[in-house]
């Protein structure tokens, strides 16, 4: 299971990193969106979610009160927060992309298609 989730970060980072390269400002966000789709899932990893050791989320009587016991969950608020900012971020790169577009006349990040040379 660690092998797949590993790939998955590394695939889905390797191509957000790709993607943030390319000339056009849409795939420019689609890379941010997928590396940031890959750090959510590098945070549950590294708290481990719980998939090994299946500890339970919610307090118990008779059970000590420490993490020894319990899923730890700080990663969980920490991800959660980050889907809310990545969304966020989105929409307001996809607001300025349109508004680019209509200033510029076309999606490229220089603001020069690079199929014509420029003067």
């Amino acid at each position: 299971m660690e092998i797949v989730l590993s790939l998955t970060i590394g695939v889905l980072t390797g191509c957000g990193v790709w993607l943030m390269l390319r000339p056009r400002t849409f795939q420019l966000i689609l890379g941010l969106t997928l590396l940031s789709y890959a750090v959510n899932l590098f945070i549950f990893a590294m708290g481990r979610l719980g998939l090994v050791e299946a500890k339970a989320p919610v307090l118990r009587p008779g059970v000590p009160l420490d993490l020894l016991h319990f899923a730890d969950p700080l990663p969980q608020a920490l991800v959660l927060t980050a889907i809310v900012i990545g969304f966020a971020m989105t929409a307001l790169l996809l607001v300025v992309l349109l508004a680019l577009r209509g200033i510029a006349g076309n999606d490229h990040v220089d603001g020069a298609p690079t199929d014509e040379p420029a003067a």
